[in-house]
């Protein structure tokens, strides 16, 4: 028996269409538009998913405001009940999750549970949300008057989430949003659209009311339908940065507040006193986990001389000894999400070699144990790659290192901070003093030292710099807490009749 006949829940995968979840119960709405769910491993169309129509998300908008005004008045103490529950359930049915996550996404089992696992930081910190979205006070500011703050919810939010972490994105934004006293609608990426349903159906499961967490699962048209939505007072999105760009400036023009965060194109600069083993692993670690298709992914290797060669060697071994296979077979590395997006990735080797790069362990030959169809491409290796060559400017998001050669520490730097992306950075040296220059100087949001993946906790925050991050407040953490309520400031006295009286000059603080 598989892993996913054993631990996969009724029904999570057998049903042949995917339907919206909209007021706690399934919704096929008036679309008859459906599109192709794979198994990437397979490269099998394993279901359908129902795209909705413009209409369908105006009739799960208009759900969630409905349910609004209940939920805002819930106390902070019965609202992290629920979060505390569904934290509990989570936690107790992560193998559940992670199946749906290698079924549809690809990636191993170990990763899948490995994404879950980060997102459950999030809800953890969601949990304590009475103590984040706390005002302030201050007594006595001027004679009889205080002052004091406070943090009520936005409304109707907007979650547009990636294909590459159909779990742990999502769980980035809604528990805070709904720990907040807000309503969602969310949007997740109709490639492996089945874990959103799993999340809002646990949700329920959890005691949350009907209508506060709703699925609206589609194309252009359901992302359109709510970025110009009315009723929808705010926008969280992440996915490359072409769309980022246009979700932010959609959304801004239609009212909204927005975060929306884009690619990225990570660098690696590694020093010639750097532990080169334990820099090797790091970089075949960063690179090539969930087949490259992280955001944060290292993709690029800045080696300053003379290290190259020796590290290049050291890289090579490792990744002799990865497998590639289905996700639930034990194996390094999985498929990628689509055969075209396969195909493309794969067409980066030719461009590479046309530039006059070398292909140091090529990818497509890849023995994968798994069906012959399945969207294979093995972990790939490029050195001397220009910074002119497209292998180097596009971010690939597939199983692609690349290595380019430097002479010093601020070549590496110049390079990087002229980089259009700003998302994460890494430096592997044992030189305190230069990892605190790294960190003063590089213009990136997210900087490792000796640490390659460099994704903050979750009681921090996640966002980049530059072309990585377009809006108003980064995700998770203190940020997201500002981004998913407004404050109120309240100035406050209370008379007694000996401060009666007409006096129409300016108020004074005395």
């Amino acid at each position: 028996m598989s892993i996913l006949e054993r631990e996969t829940p009724r029904g999570a995968l057998a049903e042949k269409t995917v339907e919206h979840w909209v007021g706690g119960a399934s919704y096929a709405g008036e679309s008859t538009r459906t599109g192709p769910v794979y198994n990437p491993a397979t490269g099998v169309v394993a279901r359908e998913v129902r795209l909705a129509t413009s209409a369908d998300v105006d009739a799960a908008v208009q759900t969630a405001k409905a349910a609004f005004p209940g939920w805002a008045d819930t106390s902070w103490a019965k609202r992290q009940q629920v979060m505390f529950a569904f934290r509990e359930l989570l936690n107790a049915r992560k193998d559940e999750v992670a199946a749906i996550l290698t079924a549809e996404h690809g990636k191993v089992t170990s990763d899948a549970l490995g994404e879950v696992a980060r997102g459950l930081e999030v809800v953890e910190f969601a949990c304590a949300m009475s103590s984040h979205a706390k005002g302030e006070f201050s007594e006595n500011v001027s004679t009889g008057v205080d002052v004091y703050s406070l943090r009520q919810p936005v409304g109707v939010v907007g979650i547009i989430s990636p294909f590459n972490f159909p779990a742990m994105v999502p769980l980035w934004f809604f528990p805070i949003a709904i720990a907040a006293g807000n309503t969602v609608v969310l949007k997740p990426s109709e490639k492996d659209p089945s874990a959103a349903n799993w999340l809002a159906q646990l949700m329920k499961e959890a005691g949350l009311p009907d209508g506060v967490l709703n699925v609206v699962h589609g194309d252009k048209e359901a992302v359109d339908a709510l970025l110009t939505h009315p009723d929808v007072a705010s926008i969280s999105f992440v996915g490359s940065t072409p769309i980022a760009r246009y979700i932010y400036e959609t959304a801004s023009k239609n009212g909204k507040r927005v975060q929306a965060l884009g690619g990225a194109k990570n660098h690696m600069l590694v020093l010639p006193d750097a532990d080169l083993d334990l820099t090797a692993d790091a970089a075949v670690n960063a690179g090539f986990g969930s087949a490259g298709e992280r955001c944060m992914a290292i993709s690029v290797v800045v080696a300053v001389e003379p290290v190259a060669d020796e590290l290049i060697a050291k890289i090579s071994e490792r990744m002799s000894g990865l497998t590639v296979g289905d996700g639930t077979r034990g194996c390094d590395m999985g498929p990628l999400i689509t055969k075209e997006h396969r195909d493309k990735v794969a067409g980066y080797l030719d461009v590479a070699q046309q530039d006059g790069a070398t292909v140091v362990v090529d990818g497509r030959g890849v023995h994968a144990d798994g069906a012959a169809d399945g969207f294979w491409l093995g972990p790939t290796l490029i050195d001397k790659v220009s910074t002119s060559s497209k292998v180097y400017q596009d971010e690939i998001f597939g199983p692609v290192l690349s290595i380019v050669r430097v002479s010093s520490y601020d070549e590496g730097l110049e390079l990087i901070n002229a980089s259009r992306y700003g998302n994460g950075t890494a430096i592997f040296t044992n030189d305190g003093g230069a990892a605190k220059r790294f960190q003063r100087e590089v213009q990136v949001g997210m900087i490792g030292i000796n640490v390659p993946i460099p994704v903050p906790v979750g009681h921090f925050s996640f966002g980049g710099w530059k072309d990585s991050f377009f809006g108003s407040a980064k995700a998770y953490g203190p940020e997201a807490v500002n981004f998913f309520t407004r404050e109120k400031a309240i100035t406050s006295r209370w008379l007694d009749p000996s401060h009666g009286g007409i006096n129409l000059g300016f108020p004074q603080h005395e």
